[in-house]
């Protein structure tokens, strides 16, 4: 049994609540009690517990009335009935009101604790269908990092030093970098790895709805708050929460996410309870925080308070010596149900010319674009389509391969002339492609390539 369960048996009968008390006890579950339902409520508001053993007829408040109150405050909390014989009905319309499941008294050890065990199976479900939902909406394009770069492995090196404590971590690099990746890197090599992984991106929520999010809510809280929400640290209690692009939090929701840091209390959206939950925070931006600091946008105690270890992923063109790799993973793992794909070599120097701004996820983009539209199971430089960023780069190789120098005595037309010729040689003379990459007319370029009697080699 689990050493951190924590039961709560609400009875009015004092030698049941001892002999409840010795028997679950000695099954290495925590255990407290309580003698009537103004009690049970007390309690329940000052900590959590997994299960209630909940008797029916209670003094001052009855079992019914708590019940209803653990369903609308405390939805992972699994709540058993004790009823008597004559109560069989009453505890059935108790399980209609949220109640697991109901034991009649007298019952035998071997049927509670089986209750017991089956209550806490379904609360284990209930949160892994939950944070299911949440990885659902996540995009991936792995659950292993890719690369050997020296830059890479640098990082996983601090990052699997760091994963094993419970310090906050936060993770810096551009869009498209893989932050998410690296968060799932630490949280699997931390001692929450059989945890959940609950993920929150700033970015995407509405500012006014990212405190409900985060925290949770009453019912009634505001106009659609039509019933009680758990909010994402509750659900994450024991595991990881990683925030994603935490640069984008509003200066209101700033201080009561450091509150919660800083002491693990947070009180749901239209809610005067403090509850507590138990998270490794890991956060990731692409701003400079610092900079934001300096500005006014971010607070600076919850800069520090976030960044106790700082992980800086490179961008792709600070390794790309590992591009080979990822093009492989891609083609192996992302385009094998459109049937296996190869790329040729000149299409692959092509791509370890470019400088990727947007990073891996733009390199993969471009790998599922070429497998589609190539002729057959050979990914050919034509089939490599790259934003019009990639004239920089190919103009600076082409003037440089024909011997100009710019800034030199030499006339524009012959700059023009080697510029183009360099461009559609890259791209294996596909025009339309040479004709974006130039920023020009399919018209236009037919006519440069008259003009300046340009040819296929």
């Amino acid at each position: 049994m689990a050493n951190n369960v924590t039961i709560l048996v609400v009875d009015d009968e004092a030698p049941f609540l001892q002999v409840a008390q010795a028997l679950l006890e000695s099954e290495n579950y925590t255990v407290e009690t309580a003698a009537d339902g103004v009690a049970a409520i007390n309690i329940l508001q000052q900590k959590s517990f997994d299960v209630v053993l909940l008797d029916i007829k209670l003094p001052r408040v009855d079992g019914i009335e708590v019940l209803k109150f653990i369903h609308e405050h405390y939805l992972n909390t699994q709540v058993i009935m004790l009823t008597g014989v004559h109560d069989i009905k009453t505890a059935v319309e108790c399980m209609n009101l949220g109640a697991f499941n109901y034991v009649t008294k007298p019952y035998s050890a071997d049927e509670l604790l089986h209750t017991i065990d089956r209550a806490l199976e379904r609360k284990r479900l209930n949160i892994e269908n939950k944070v299911l939902k949440s990885e659902l909406a996540r995009h991936t394009y792995a659950d292993k990092i890719i690369g050997e770069s020296k830059a890479m492995l640098e990082l996983l090196n601090i990052a699997a030093k760091v994963a094993p404590t419970d310090s906050p971590v936060l993770i810096q690099g551009a869009s498209g970098t893989g932050k998410e990746l690296i968060a799932n890197f630490v949280h699997k090599n931390s001692l929450r790895k059989d945890k959940q992984f609950v993920t929150l991106n700033c970015a995407s929520i509405p500012e006014n709805l990212i405190e409900s999010e985060l925290f949770g809510h009453e019912k009634g809280a505001f106009t659609d708050a039509y019933q009680m929400k758990q909010g994402l640290v509750e659900i994450a209690d024991g595991g990881t929460l990683f925030l994603d692009e935490i640069g984008e939090i509003n200066l209101m929701l700033q201080p009561k996410l450091l509150r919660f840091l800083q002491t693990g209390e947070y009180r749901r959206v239209g809610g005067n309870k403090n509850l507590r939950s138990d998270v490794r925070v890991i956060s990731a931006t692409n701003k400079k925080l610092i900079d934001e600091v300096a500005v006014g946008r971010f607070r600076e105690d919850l800069m520090y308070r976030i960044n106790v270890i700082t992980l800086n992923i490179p961008s792709l063109s600070e390794r790309k010596e590992d591009i080979p790799l990822l093009v492989d993973y891609f083609l192996k793992n992302r385009i094998r149900p459109r049937g296996l794909k190869m790329i040729e070599p000149k299409a692959l120097e092509l791509l370890m010319k470019y400088d990727w701004p947007g990073n891996v996820r733009e390199l993969e983009n471009v790998i599922e674009r070429a497998s589609i539209l190539c002729k057959d199971n050979l990914i050919r430089v034509e089939d490599i389509s790259l934003p019009i960023g990639q004239r920089t780069i190919l103009q600076k190789e082409t003037i440089a391969s024909s011997g100009i120098q710019i800034g030199s005595a030499v006339p524009m037309r012959e700059i023009e002339k080697a510029h183009i010729s360099g461009v559609l040689n890259s791209v294996g003379w596909n025009k339309n492609t040479a004709s974006q990459i130039l920023g020009i007319s399919l018209k236009t370029l037919y006519t440069k390539i008259q003009q300046y009697n340009l040819t296929k080699p």
